[in-house]
């Protein structure tokens, strides 16, 4: 115990020695102690400091990047949510562009539906009077024909239609048939020299009025005699030039319906055929329609009309053709021989021949046509099928004086579809051409004319010319 007592004694001296001296005695030692205490607070404080910077700026550093790996997020976030808008935006747009693809293209059908509707029933043929049933349901028709995917499609090849020419195509009231007044004028104006008695006395009998049929076309063959096919053809051009009596400034080869003129430009623009089938005879027929306004619709290999023999100058004598041969400047002449008169079922007989199908469209004007226009609309045709009758009502434009209300019940009981010149021509002839201030005169039933006192005047000084 005493040794422990000692011992701690012992230890507790120098300490209070060492702190006596520290206090009152401040040596070198004891200011370098000091210093060397201070300078280890110091960088014990400084060491601290660096820590606590360092743990500060770690923090920071930390609260940085967080911050601005929050930052990086957000903006992610904003520019992920405004790509989000984006592409909500141009899938919004994508949507409403096809919607409204989509909404045009169905208003592109619809207006194409009906546009194509109005094509329909807004077409108007020249020279026609819009609201006309006729003209309206020929447009219908050609516009079903044309139509790949319609129905009533015809391919171009089977689109024929046929046109009878006079009263059709061409005047035949007054002045009557073309063939009718060339023939009076060759026989009593132009060449009376070159016919005969008879002749010249069947052309008196035709003027001023007309008969038609077989036994007049036999005494045209006859005067024609020892022409040749060219001749012919020249005096029917020559004979078209001039003046008519019937209207004021026409001249015959001025007599071709405007609207009908358009009918068959209307036709030919379709890509239709168009074939002239007339009782006149052919080669007038060609050298009609060759000055004509249809020209350039009709070509000269189709023309059908009657017929006049023909043969090889020199060789008419001869009965068979197959006797001789046709050599270089021979001349093609008509013998004065009569074939046929194409009317009637000689027109649906010789379209079988020439043309070899069915026509789809035929025009006409009188009972000498039905047969043809039943040949078209006939149940056994491939394709669809009209036909149109010229109903000649208009007195006042021109010389007409049939009866709307019974020519068109009539047509119509027919199945044919009856065209008013009346009511369905704006304009029949150019504006320049009026009805002239003379007198008209009906043939009678029988075909023949009734004479005038004119006409009998003009019988009387030539059979007194005759007995002279």
């Amino acid at each position: 115990m005493k040794k422990l007592i000692s011992l701690m004694m012992a230890l507790a001296l120098p300490l209070s020695m060492t702190a006596c001296e520290a206090t009152s005695v401040p040596s070198a030692t004891t200011a370098a102690v000091a210093t060397e205490t201070t300078a280890e607070e110091t960088k014990t404080e400084e060491t601290v400091t660096e820590e606590e910077t360092k743990e500060t700026t770690k923090e920071t550093t930390k609260e940085t990047v967080k911050e601005t790996k929050v930052v990086e997020s957000k903006d992610a976030t904003k520019e992920s949510e405004t790509e989000t808008e984006t592409t909500v935006e141009a899938s919004k747009e994508e949507r409403l562009s096809e919607a409204e693809t989509k909404e045009a293209a169905s208003d592109s059908k619809i207006i194409d539906l009906n546009e194509k509707k109005t094509e329909k029933t807004a077409t108007v043929i020249p020279e026609w009077d819009p609201s006309s049933p006729a003209m309206q349901s020929l447009v219908e028709f050609v516009t079903e024909s044309v139509d790949e995917k319609s129905e009533g499609y015809i391919p171009v090849k089977d689109r024929i239609a046929v046109f009878d020419m006079d009263g059709t195509l061409t005047c035949e009231t007054f002045f009557t048939y073309y063939d009718t007044c060339m023939f009076i004028s060759y026989c009593l104006e132009d060449h009376p020299e070159k016919v005969s008695d008879d002749l010249k006395e069947s052309a008196l009998e035709l003027k001023p009025g007309y008969t038609a049929g077989e036994a007049l076309a036999r005494k045209f063959a006859k005067a024609y005699a020892g022409m040749t096919v060219q001749e012919l053809y020249d005096y029917a051009c020559e004979f078209g030039q001039k003046e008519t009596p019937s209207f004021n400034n026409m001249r015959y080869i001025d007599g071709f319906y405007l609207p009908m003129v358009e009918v068959v430009k209307y036709l030919y623009d379709n890509d239709y055929t168009v074939y002239v089938v007339s009782g006149t005879e052919r080669t007038t027929t060609r050298a009609i329609v060759a000055n004509s306004p249809i020209s350039n619709y009709v070509s000269p290999n189709h023309i059908i009309g009657t017929e006049f023999e023909v043969k090889v100058k020199g060789y008419e004598e001869v009965p068979s053709n197959t006797d001789f041969k046709y050599n270089d400047g021979d001349e093609l002449i008509f013998t004065g021989g009569f074939i046929q008169k194409n009317l009637n079922a000689n027109k649906t007989i010789w379209i079988e021949r020439e043309i070899g199908q069915r026509p789809v469209l035929a025009f006409g004007n009188s009972g000498s046509d039905t047969s043809m226009m039943n040949y078209a609309i006939d149940k056994r045709n491939p394709y669809p099928a009209q036909a149109y009758m010229v109903v000649a009502d208009d007195d006042v434009r021109e010389w007409g004086k049939q009866n709307w209300e019974e020519k068109s019940a009539e047509y119509e009981k027919q199945g044919y579809i009856p065209i008013s010149m009346k009511n369905d021509f704006v304009n029949i002839y150019p504006k320049k051409i009026t009805r002239a201030d003379v007198q008209y005169k009906e043939p009678d039933v029988s075909g023949t004319v009734t004479e005038t006192v004119a006409d009998t005047a003009s019988k009387k000084n030539s059979d007194a010319k005759k007995a002279a």
